[in-house]
């Protein structure tokens, strides 16, 4: 494929970084231990004579009503607590402590408590599940992930996210190893690849820039994976080439920390250290050559899709104004206007794309100068003009509100450093200035 050969060739190069890819809970009886001193606490509390109450009063009412709900509540999580400690007992006593089938018990037990909400008891199980099978599978085992997926999803729940994080590392330990089909090891790629955005906007790391540099790796890995035995037309393709453009916008507008070279090399992530020098330094040439590998394979599906090799020209000259090459970005969206002009059927796709002015990088999901407002209604509007190049100017704030001013200030410091796609006019093909153009932003977002 042209891209693979002669714009993907750094991925070659990047073989010696991919060489660098690469407390579980005890047994249930003490779990039930546990337990069993909770309840046996309740219950020695329950037993206590009451003290008899003063005589009624507005506020006593009140407060015996809130005592009585809370009294509930503690009952409820009390049941919950002792059902959940009889569904595991009784499993253990019927399939043995260490059966094989436990693990497929736990996990039906586990997304039991899930529906319910219970996601912090749903946890436990899954958790224990996921030990089980260790031991009575392998270390390996096909049979955790099920387990560890489902544990991550409770934990993302209850927002424990350095407890998912660390369930993250556990499970892409197992899937590196265990035997699965290449289909499913591209899946779980992706999942470890989205998780690395996730905790980059989480900030959970004393630098989450280096989750950009793993979120890229586990994209170029499952293009590998796809790649290798689907070949190089499968638009099985797209989901990482998409997800590797995206790292690499995130990559060029994060500010690296001075020491980001001696951090990466004592990172515990995943196994994945790559030097972020080559990232910074080859940013603009790796982007290029993901957009051209995403235009043609947009271009050989166009049956699929027929605007999408357009949209990928667009997004070419997106990142090319994103580098600050107006006059290359402009020549792309004037072919891409082009393309459109003799199919009356595209117009509504040419208004989509060219219509209006659209802030930079515009990706799914990626909105680095936002919150933006749903539908267009928010607290903060800010007016601007666009010129014909995609630069900024005149930014104000216009609406009648004084509230999340330091919100507005931070917006109106970064439109100004955002490049823009410009406003096109549809019939001459030519990009035109816009004046007055509102946006609308949310600040409780």
């Amino acid at each position: 494929m042209y891209i693979l050969e002669e714009r993907l060739s750094s991925s070659r190069a990047l073989a010696s970084v991919s060489a660098m890819v690469t407390c579980a809970m005890k047994q249930l009886h003490c779990a039930a231990l546990l337990l069993a001193g909770a309840l046996t606490a309740s219950h020695s509390l329950a037993e206590e004579s009451p003290t008899l109450p003063a005589p009624d009063t507005p506020e006593t009412l009140a407060t015996g009503v809130r005592n009585v709900a809370d009294a509930d509540a503690d009952a409820d999580s009390l049941q919950q607590r002792r059902q959940l400690q009889a569904a595991i007992t009784e499993l253990e006593s019927e399939y043995g402590a260490y059966s094989p089938v436990l693990p497929e018990r736990l996990l039906s037990l586990g997304m039991a408590l899930q529906a319910e909400g219970r996601h912090v008891d749903a946890a436990a199980v899954f958790k224990r599940g996921t030990h089980l099978a260790r031991v009575s599978s392998g270390l390996y085992s096909t049979e955790q992930l099920p387990l560890l997926e489902s544990e991550i999803s409770s934990l993302q729940a209850i927002g424990d996210h350095l407890a998912v994080d660390e369930r993250q590392r556990y499970l892409y330990r197992v899937q590196s190893k265990a035997p699965l089909t290449p289909e499913q090891r591209a899946k779980g790629l992706l999942q470890q690849a989205d998780w690395q955005r996730q905790a980059f906007f989480l900030t959970i790391d004393e630098d989450p820039g280096l989750r950009l540099l793993q979120m890229w790796e586990y994209y170029r890995l499952a293009l590998n994976e796809v790649l290798g035995h689907q070949g190089d037309t499968s638009r099985d393709l797209l989901p990482p080439l998409y997800g590797m453009l995206q790292a690499q916008y995130m990559i060029s507008a994060y500010r690296w920390a001075e020491n980001t070279e001696d951090v990466s090399r004592s990172f515990s992530g995943n196994g994945l250290r790559p030097p972020t020098s080559a990232y910074q330094r080859d940013n603009f040439d790796r982007g290029r050559a993901v957009l051209n590998a995403i235009y043609n394979l947009e271009t050989r599906n166009s049956d699929v899709d027929s605007g999408a090799a357009t949209r990928a020209l667009t997004m070419m000259g997106d990142w090319l104004l994103w580098h600050g090459d107006r006059e290359d970005a402009i020549a792309q969206y004037t072919q891409a206007l082009a393309e459109l002009a003799d199919d009356t059927a595209a117009q509504a796709l040419a208004a989509e794309l060219f219509a209006a002015p659209v802030p930079l990088p515009a990706m799914e999901g990626l909105e680095l100068h936002a919150p933006l407002a749903a539908e267009g209604v928010g607290d903060i509007l800010l007016s601007l003009t666009v010129d014909a190049r995609g630069k900024v100017a005149n930014v104000e704030r216009v609406d009648d509100s004084g509230e999340a001013s330091g919100a507005a200030n931070q917006l109106m410091r970064k439109l100004r450093r955002t490049p823009f796609r410009p406003r096109f006019d549809l019939a001459s093909g030519t990009p035109v200035a816009t004046d007055n153009w509102v946006m609308a932003y949310d600040s409780t977002r």
